[in-house]
């Protein structure tokens, strides 16, 4: 099987300006994205390094974020002290449920910033109660969406 090397290179960097875009760190999503596109099953920070013209600094805070947020893991090499970081299996699902407790505490924030507004007809408390709103919303709706990916995925895989 060939691989458009460069083909690939452009939809790391393209993929990772989109992230970038919607709010994820620039070198964060270019090392998602590169370990997304490699067949390895992973990579070590040298070999990120060099495939992204990255810094080893750089590397190692994009990697310290992605393990902090959950989206990657990172795994010993036997014989070797350097680390390899791969994708697990279900890197995208994993990332989407960790976040989901935050939609109810990001609620709670905006239901004691409207709470502190005694205005009822204050605009700032109207969009702090549709903020809240929202996030509970989203919050409902996650576990069934979670569960109709899971019955997708399997679906797909069988």
């Amino acid at each position: 099987m060939t691989r458009d090397e460069q083909a690939l290179s452009d939809v790391v960097e393209r993929a990772a300006a989109i992230l970038t875009a919607a709010g994820f760190p620039k070198m964060p999503a270019r090392v998602l994205m590169a370990l997304t596109v490699t067949e390895s099953g992973g990579l070590t920070a040298v070999e990120l390094s060099d495939q992204l013209g990255a810094s080893a600094a750089a590397i190692s805070g994009a990697v310290r974020y992605l393990q902090t947020v959950g989206i990657i893991r990172r795994v010993a090499q036997t014989g070797s002290r350097r680390d390899r970081y791969e994708l697990p299996e279900d890197a995208w699902y994993a990332a989407l449920t960790s976040k989901n407790a935050v939609f109810g505490v990001l609620a709670a924030q905006a239901d004691a910033g409207a709470a502190a507004i005694a205005d009822p007809a204050s605009t700032a408390r109207a969009r702090l109660t549709e903020m809240a709103e929202f996030y509970r919303f989203i919050e409902g709706r996650m576990p069934l969406l979670l569960e109709e990916w899971e019955q997708v995925r399997g679906q797909e895989s069988a």
